[in-house]
């Protein structure tokens, strides 16, 4: 293995798809600016929004077998010879479309030659298992939220896999320092590199605003997929108490659109006219929704470090978050924003009617601290330089 002595590398991101996490886009484009060479390899073909100077190559279409075909005939044509093409037309022909995929990814590591292979999810590792202790490159794998904090220790299969896999890789990222200590329980790399590198953000894409007066209407608000774990159901019911007190108010969940269990619960509470479900938004959408809320609700029951929190911060909207996983490394209960204890709408509600009693001078500082936070935090600076080091980290020990 060699270290670029220019500190330029050329790292491959195993997402499983070209549409990546929020965190790694931002990292992929902070790391082109840099120089390093970055490359996607991705379980599919259709690439809506690709980050500019960054590589996507197909490992063969789940969806499509036409798509897996072509790709799979596309990487052996000309620089594999004659006996590949034999060989990938036989398995063509058997349909054994794992078959092709693991060549496919074998073909392409083969000539991406990488430093650095970064695994995005703990599901992702079997396909790598012949690579472990190899020679030509390293295998670094994040850990966040759910994959680590939850299915490990409620699927016991799923934990003795990585028990057995995680002394075989050659370094961890952690989303949080909370996230980091709940892996160590399954295991550490052989190198023992483990490096808490935080989501960053490109500061100047967010524009603090200090809130105005207050509307007479509380304009309350929650972002992401309607998963168990986001728990906006402890929102709903929070609201409904805030309506019993009296309190106007509404409620905006942007990705909560057409999940039954919330429909029903809104129904059940009378709350049709006071809460909204929301699909999907364009990005610019959701931050000019940030920007016009009171206050944004993180309301999960895990999380490693939820990235739309850190984004609210920036913009200056007040956030209140459960203090689950990461989130007391980004908040400090009443100085950058609120934190509550999981799944209590009563404490949510309390929380929600003491930001709206605040004056306007302290809610400023509150926001202003938040913001101050996230700069010195989760800057695109930080985070890139984080993630140089890790790879560095694990580049460096082989050549120790």
């Amino acid at each position: 293995m060699r270290l670029n002595k220019k500190a330029v590398f050329n790292i491959v991101i195993f997402d499983g798809s070209f549409e990546t996490t929020a965190f790694i886009r931002r990292l992929m484009q902070g790391l082109v600016k840099q120089g390093h060479q970055m490359t996607v390899l991705g379980f599919n073909t259709n690439n809506p929004d690709p980050v500019e100077g960054v590589c996507y190559r197909s490992l063969g279409s789940n969806q499509s077998k036409r798509a897996l075909i072509t790709t799979s005939l596309g990487l052996v044509f000309k620089p594999f010879g004659l006996a590949r093409i034999f060989k990938t037309i036989w398995l063509i022909i058997q349909g054994n479309r794992k078959a092709l995929q693991e060549q496919n990814l074998r073909l392409s590591l083969k000539t991406i030659q990488p430093d650095v292979v970064h695994v995005q999810w703990p599901s992702l590792l079997p396909w790598l298992e012949s690579y472990f202790e190899n020679d030509n490159f390293k295998i670094v794998l994040s850990q966040r939220g759910f994959h680590v904090n939850v299915r490990p220790f409620v699927n016991t299969n799923n934990f003795n896999y990585l028990q057995n896999v995680y002394p075989k890789l050659d370094g961890l990222h952690s989303v949080s320092k909370d996230i980091s200590n709940t892996g160590q329980m399954i295991g550490i790399p052989h190198t023992g590199i483990d490096q808490v590198v935080y989501t960053g953000i490109h500061l100047d894409s967010f524009a603090f605003k200090a809130k105005p007066d207050r509307s007479d209407v509380l304009q309350l608000l929650s972002v992401g997929r309607p998963h168990w774990k986001k728990d906006y159901g402890i929102g709903v019911k929070a609201c409904a108490l805030l309506k019993t007190e009296g309190i106007r108010f509404h409620y905006t969940i942007i990705g909560g659109s057409g999940d039954e269990e919330l429909l029903y619960l809104i129904h059940e509470m009378g709350l049709e006219t006071e809460v909204s479900l929301l699909s999907h938004l364009e990005q610019d959408q959701v931050f000019q929704y940030m920007q016009d809320a009171d206050i944004l609700l993180s309301t999960s029951i895990e999380e490693g470090l939820a990235n739309v929190v850190v984004e609210a911060m920036a913009l200056g909207t007040p956030v209140i978050s459960t203090d689950c996983g990461g989130m007391p490394e980004l908040i400090t209960h009443k100085e950058q924003g609120w934190l509550v204890p999981v799944g209590n709408p009563q404490v949510l509600k309390q929380a929600i009617m003491e930001v709206q009693t605040l004056t306007s001078e302290h809610l400023l500082a509150i926001t202003q601290a938040a913001r101050l936070k996230v700069e010195q935090q989760h800057s695109e600076q930080v985070m890139v330089s984080g993630m140089e080091n890790l790879y560095e980290a694990v580049l460096k020990y082989e050549c120790t």
